[in-house]
C-alpha cells in the first residue's frame, strides 16, 4: 500500500505549516485520533518521533528459528529489500529521526520479528517499483515497504501479514469537502496519490463510478514525491490527497491545517517473499508470536494507533481488489 516517498523534515515542515486554514483539526478527529495527537508535539520536530523501547525484550523463540531455510540458519541473516525513509511524512509507518535513524512501526514490527527468528536484518534499500522484482529475482529474502496484498501481486509474492490499513482522504483544513466513505464522495474533485502505488490502481479503477452515477468524473494526479501532492493541496491544485489511513491520521494529528474525511476502503498489508518460500509461513508464526506475547500491541500503542493492528496473521489472505 505504498505510496509516497518522504522528503526532508524540514522541507516537509514548511510546506505542511503553509498550508490553507487555521484553527484546530480536533473537529475532524475520532477519540482516538485525538489520543495521537496527545501523543506527540503538533509540530513537525524530531523530539514528536516516540523513543520508547518496546523491541530489546523481544526473545527468540528456538521453534521459529529452526524453521528457517538452512543457509538462513548459518548465516543469521535475512537480506530485506525496503526503501530508505526521509524524515516524518512516513510515519506511523517508518521515517527518520534527528540522528537520520529509520524509525516507525514498519521498523519496529520487523526488527521483533527479526528477534523472534534469532536473525537480523541486512538492509538493502531500494524504490518502491523494483522491491517486488527484487524479491522475485532474489536479490532479497523479503520485501517490507507496506505493500498492500493485491491480485496484480499475489501471483508473483507471497504475503506474511502484520498490519491492515485503510484507504483515506486528506483535505486542507479549509476545504468545503464533509465526510468520505466512498469514491463518489470525491466526484468532481482533483484527487493526488503516489505514482505505481495501489492508490494508484484503485483511484483508476474506480473513476468509471463517477460517470455510472451521473457525476463529473474526479481527475487523478501522480507524483512520485510527498512534496508536490502537498505543494498541490497548499496552491489549490489539487483538493485531496489519497493516502494509508494510519498516515492520513498521524498527519492529521500533528499538523492542525489539515483534515482527514474518512476511508473508502481497507487492505491486509504484509511482508513480501519469493513464490512458494518458505519463508513467508516462517514470517506469519513470528507475527502471531508478537501478537501472542502482547509486544504487537505494544509496538501500536508506541506509535499513538493502538487498537489498529489484526488479531492474526495470515499466508496470501484474499485481496480486496
Amino acid at each position: 500500500m505504498k505510496i509516497l516517498k518522504p522528503t526532508a523534515l524540514a522541507g516537509l515542515a514548511v510546506t505542511l505549516v503553509a498550508l490553507a486554514g487555521c484553527g484546530s483539526s480536533s473537529d475532524t478527529l475520532s477519540a482516538a485520533d485525538k489520543k495521537v495527537g496527545a501523543q506527540t508535539s503538533t509540530s513537525a520536530s524530531a523530539d514528536a518521533i516516540p523513543t520508547e523501547d518496546v523491541v530489546s525484550s523481544v526473545q527468540t523463540v528456538t521453534a521459529l528459528h529452526d524453521k528457517l531455510p538452512a543457509a538462513v540458519r548459518s548465516s543469521g541473516v535475512l537480506t530485506l529489500g525496503t526503501t530508505l525513509a526521509t524524515g516524518e511524512a512516513g510515519l506511523p509507518h517508518v521515517g527518520s529521526d534527528s540522528a537520520n535513524k529509520q524509525v516507525g512501526l514498519d521498523v519496529d514490527l520487523r526488527d521483533a520479528v527479526a528477534k523472534v527468528l534469532g536473525v537480523s536484518w541486512k538492509i538493502s534499500d531500494g524504490s518502491f517499483e523494483t522491491i517486488v522484482p527484487g524479491v522475485q529475482s532474489g536479490k532479497y529474502d523479503v520485501g517490507q515497504d507496506n505493500f498492500a496484498v493485491t491480485s496484480a501481486r499475489l501471483p508473483v509474492v507471497d504475503f506474511a501479514t502484520y498490519l491492515k490499513d485503510g484507504q483515506g482522504f486528506v483535505a486542507a483544513k479549509n476545504s468545503s469537502l464533509g465526510a468520505v466513505t466512498k469514491l463518489t464522495d470525491v466526484c468532481g474533485h482533483t484527487v493526488s496519490t503516489g505514482t505505481g502505488s495501489s492508490f494508484q490502481q484503485i483511484l483508476d479503477a474506480g473513476v468509471k463510478e463517477c460517470s455510472a452515477a451521473g457525476l463529473k468524473p474526479y481527475t487523478p494526479k501522480y507524483y512520485s514525491d510527498n512534496a508536490s501532492i502537498l505543494l498541490g493541496l497548499q496552491n489549490g491544485q489539487t483538493d485531496l490527497y489519497f493516502g494509508p489511513t494510519l498516515g492520513d491520521k498521524y498527519l492529521v494529528a500533528h499538523q492542525p491545517n489539515l483534515k482527514f474525511l474518512g476511508e473508502v476502503s481497507s487492505t491486509d498489508v504484509g511482508f513480501v517473499t519469493a513464490k512458494g518460500s518458505p519463508l513467508a509461513h516462517v514470517l506469519v508464526d513470528a507475527v502471531n508470536e508478537l501478537i501472542h506475547d502482547g509486544t504487537y500491541e505494544k509496538i501500536f500503542a508506541k506509535w499513538g494507533v493502538a487498537g489498529s493492528g489484526i488479531s492474526q496473521s495470515e499466508f496470501n489472505p484474499k485481496p480486496a481488489f
